[in-house]
């Protein structure tokens, strides 16, 4: 544990820092220098102190606004900032003891189930929890479905052993966690280039009497994509009506969840088709709440099979839970609430046209550098992922490493199967990200590119080194380049010509002997 990085009290002139210099001389913190000592020490520290040198070590950390690799929120506004500090100290699980935040967790879920289509009346309560983002959601929806089909399997006498669950290749981690964990086969749609989301006839075709479900995605993580899930609902329901099996549907819309319905009402992805049985939403996303909160919305309680439920005495009364976790914080949940009350439906939707407005200049000024193709879609996510036009993987990796000069995050990685070959870059757009810096973001891209051509275009040398044992150098051995045997880092041999090519800088090679 690093407890002092200056020397003496001389060295700053930060205020704050004087409880250190004071707790270094009465003892109380040991003046290690950059020990790695990860254990805790004998001695209590000024809380300022403590504060001071936590406060230090995060700035090594990248700046949260220039993450455009992540998804996940990362600026609220200060009265939901407060709101979250004040319930900091509420354990969510104690629905007795805070029964107003237990019911705000259940109004956003009414308000999200409305705003998903399901088929819930004004005065009914629907149904559906809050979560520790969209992978809980995920757990407790495949769970769900893997119970059903279990259940319906043993009421008909058949094996129930064997149970799989279809997705494209394209799916998030946290699929491939369930699918291990509570060992569902996963049968993933292979990808192919041009087409990066899961074709829904390919996925019909892999469906079997021992699929519990068939996961689409809506906004892939790769590409921010919408898949056909109306497409998908009418093949299945062909193979439905055809084989007499029920294979439902379950939408991942962790990042389109919150903006599908404000962009594309008319899309129909939600619970409007029959077979969409359950749907899971982070919003920690684009519902505008910082991480980590989910939520998971099941079509009606039909759908959750009632052994999967555990109840508490609510004041008296029932209140039903269904969550891996126990003790979580509040604040994610009443935080989600208040975006929900101060945005609406007008303000989800400024927001997100906002977004979508900086993702099309970003995508412009893309074009108009002349090297890159655009991979993503503009109906989807708000977000863009592009690719060099000559294919050069190492370029794509290269421009992402020259962006963190800058302080820029942008990923840069390959497509799952079979599309490995296609490497791409990505910017998720978020609230957070203006105008302004869309245009700046631009600006530093093509200077990391001009840097990576001017480093292309090195000149470079070739040269011969001709290896003698020591000593035996003769007189008229006049250029003849003799290395001591302890630099030569490769094997020696007698009398064998090394060839090696060296970069230069003006008349100077770089590092080279």
């Amino acid at each position: 544990m690093v407890l002092s990085v200056v020397q003496s009290p001389e060295e700053c002139s930060s205020s704050v820092i004087s409880p250190v210099f004071a707790a270094l001389r009465s003892g109380s913190i040991a003046k290690v220098g950059f020990l790695r000592i990860y254990r805790m020490q004998e001695n209590s520290v000024p809380k300022e102190a403590a504060y001071q040198i936590i406060h230090d070590e995060l700035l090594l950390d990248s700046n949260p606004r220039l993450n455009l690799a992540s998804f996940v929120t990362t600026w609220m506004e200060p009265e939901c900032d407060k709101l979250m500090v004040e319930s900091n100290n509420k354990n969510f699980v104690d629905m007795d003891e805070y029964p107003i935040t237990t019911e705000l967790q259940n109004r956003c879920v009414n308000m999200i189930a409305h705003l998903f289509n399901a088929p819930v009346q004004d005065n009914e309560r629907a149904i559906g929890a809050g979560t520790v983002g969209s992978s809980e959601a995920l757990m407790l929806a495949g769970l769900a479905f893997k119970r059903k089909w279990q259940n319906k399997r043993k009421a008909q006498g058949k094996c129930y052993d064997k149970p799989n669950m279809v997705t494209g290749a394209n799916v998030q981690v946290c699929w491939e966690k369930f699918a291990r964990y509570f060992e569902v086969e996963l049968k993933e749609v292979k990808l192919r280039e041009g087409y990066y989301v899961m074709d829904p006839v390919k996925a019909v075709e892999m469906v079997d009497e021992n699929t519990i479900c068939v996961g689409a995605i809506l906004g892939s993580t790769f590409t921010g994509e919408f898949e056909d899930i109306k497409l998908l609902n009418d093949l299945l329901t062909k193979k439905n009506k055809k084989t007499g099996w029920d294979t439902p549907i379950h939408v991942d819309a962790a990042s389109g969840g919150f903006v599908a319905p404000f962009l594309y009402p008319e899309l129909e992805w939600d619970f409007r088709l029959p077979l969409v049985k359950c749907i899971n939403v982070s919003g920690h996303k684009y519902g505008l709440v910082y991480a980590g909160v989910g939520w998971v919305i099941w079509r009606n309680k039909e759908e959750l099979p009632e052994e999967l439920i555990f109840h508490i005495n609510y004041l008296g009364g029932d209140q039903p839970t269904f969550t891996l976790n126990f003790s979580k914080g509040s604040s994610q949940i009443i935080a989600q609430y208040y975006q929900f009350l101060r945005m609406g439906v007008e303000g989800y939707k400024n927001v997100m046209s906002n977004c979508m407005e900086n993702a099309r200049r970003l995508r412009e000024g893309l074009v108009k550098t002349g090297r890159f193709e655009i991979v993503s879609k503009e109906k989807g996510v708000p977000l863009v992922a592009f690719a060099f036009k000559d294919k050069n993987k190492n370029l794509a990796f290269k421009l992402s490493k020259a962006l963190r000069y800058y302080g820029w995050i942008v990923p840069a990685y390959t497509m799952p199967a079979n599309a490995e070959h296609v490497t791409v870059l990505r910017v998720v757009v978020r609230e957070d990200l203006s105008r302004e810096l869309v245009e700046k973001l631009l600006l530093h891209v093509e200077t990391a590119l001009s840097e990576l051509d001017d480093e292309s275009s090195v000149p470079k040398i070739t040269f011969t080194v001709e290896m003698k044992p020591d000593g035996s150098r003769k007189e008229g051995d006049d250029g003849v380049l003799q290395i001591p045997a302890t630099s030569v880092h490769w094997k020696r041999e007698m009398h064998k010509i090394s060839v090696k090519e060296v970069s230069v800088t003006g008349d100077k090679t770089k590092g080279v002997c």
